[in-house]
């Protein structure tokens, strides 16, 4: 088998957050290629005007962000240093592994795109409407996963805030203080202005993951019309067959023991539910999980 087609395969087989890498890995190399063919073709002094970036990356000026509105999902995926690329793509592999294991994989694309957005619109916001800041950055563009990887990270660490990881050198941290460090990190560097616009994106994720997290332990899944579109989307063009075959893999018991912790805290707001306005008010699908969960018992 070819290298070409095994990536193909485990691309196929793969799980979204291996999808989601590989495709911001994809575009990075697709852009590097683009530019050496740039750069060779163009006469002296205009290698460097690529502006490609400027067509797939969310622009500061509103009014260039009416014209170009595809740029707040493109972005998201847009990495053009190598350094950039290889920080975000190891903290989206980390943390997104993190996520998966507390919050499973279905939810992290939803997520993903939640806080790239929300990113983008603090970015704008924070550009335009903070004179320091518009001082500085008069006309800038916005691109990367950072956002998007924030979003996960405090998502993750707001709904389970007591997850042990085993860090190098340090020992067991807990993860809502490796979502703090992250926080204090950005909120400092805002006042060096070396990265102000991609730090108001950083925290404009981080916002979305945790509002997105609180109100999941409330019951509420802001992202679930975005996970429900996309589930649509794959059953819609995906051609039908009449043999069905399924696997499953057996949970490891890191994975086995966040399902559990997942399904105790539904299990307990379900009963906080039902203290405070009755059996009654239990959805069909509350109503199944509680009564899966006492034949578990």
């Amino acid at each position: 088998m070819s290298i070409w087609q095994e990536i193909k395969n485990s691309y196929r087989i793969g799980s979204v957050l291996t999808r989601l890498i590989y495709i911001n890995l994809a575009v990075f190399l697709a852009l590097q290629l683009i530019y050496i063919i740039v750069a060779l073709t163009s006469g002296p002094g205009n290698e460097n005007n690529f502006t490609l970036l400027y067509w797939i990356s969310v622009p500061s000026d509103p009014g260039l962000l009416f014209f170009k509105p595809w740029t707040l999902i493109t972005y998201m995926f847009v990495h053009f240093k190598f350094l950039h690329t290889l920080i975000n793509i190891l903290y989206l592999y980390w943390f997104g592994k993190i996520f998966t294991e507390i919050l499973g994989q279905n939810r992290i694309l939803p997520v993903y795109l939640l806080g790239g957005l929300a990113g983008a619109f603090m970015y704008i916001i924070g550009i335009n409407y903070i004179p320091v800041f518009y001082h500085y950055f008069p006309s800038n563009i916005l691109m990367g996963a950072s956002a998007s990887v924030m979003a996960i990270l405090l998502a993750a660490a707001v709904y389970s805030p007591n997850f042990r990881l085993n860090l190098m050198f340090i020992g067991e941290v807990r993860l809502k203080y490796i979502a703090l460090v992250f926080i204090i990190i950005d909120v400092i560097s805002i006042g060096s202005f070396e990265n102000t616009g991609g730090t108001l994106a950083h925290l404009g994720g981080a916002m979305m993951g945790y509002i997105y997290a609180t109100l999941l332990t409330k019951g509420k899944d802001i992202a679930k019309p975005i996970e429900s579109a996309i589930q649509f989307s794959k059953t819609s063009f995906k051609p039908k067959s009449k043999l069905k075959v399924t696997y499953k893999r057996p949970m490891t018991d890191m994975e086995y023991n966040a399902h559990k912790v997942r399904r105790q805290k539904e299990v307990d707001r379900i009963l906080e539910k039902i203290k405070q306005s009755g059996y009654d008010s239990l959805s069909k699908e509350e109503k199944k999980i509680l009564f899966e969960a006492s034949q578990e018992k």
